[in-house]
């Protein structure tokens, strides 16, 4: 890629991402906006996805609302989003967990990963 436009997308890059990856659970602060009204609307639910370079960074979440599943798409970078909080690390072998969506109850649960405390 030309360097001119990787300068122009290096100073549109957030620094406040915490480090996630999928499997892990998160809470999306997001700045909904109704009318005239503006407030924060939390979006907690499972990474299945991360996907692309810079500033095209997205990521999916899954939850499930009222027995519905529910998946949103976010740009990593994107000002809509007021903050972003891991909530629990998961351990998964996968990079893409599409196959969550055809899992139900119990069946859907992410072992926890733990990680070594520094001494």
């Amino acid at each position: 890629m030309h360097t001119a436009i990787q300068e122009l997308e290096k100073a549109q890059l957030r620094s406040d991402v915490p480090d996630f990856r999928p499997g892990d659970t998160l809470n999306v602060h997001v700045r909904v906006t109704e009318g005239n009204r503006s407030r924060i609307q939390v979006f907690k639910g499972v990474v299945i996805r991360r996907q692309g370079p810079g500033s095209r960074e997205t990521f999916t979440i899954r939850k499930i609302s009222y027995g519905v599943g529910v998946e949103r798409t976010f740009p990593v970078h994107t000002p809509v989003i007021e903050k972003i909080e891991v909530a629990a690390r998961g351990r998964v072998r996968r990079a893409k967990l599409y196959y969550l969506r055809n899992l139900r109850g119990k069946a859907a649960r992410i072992r926890e990963r733990r990680e070594p405390i520094a001494r």
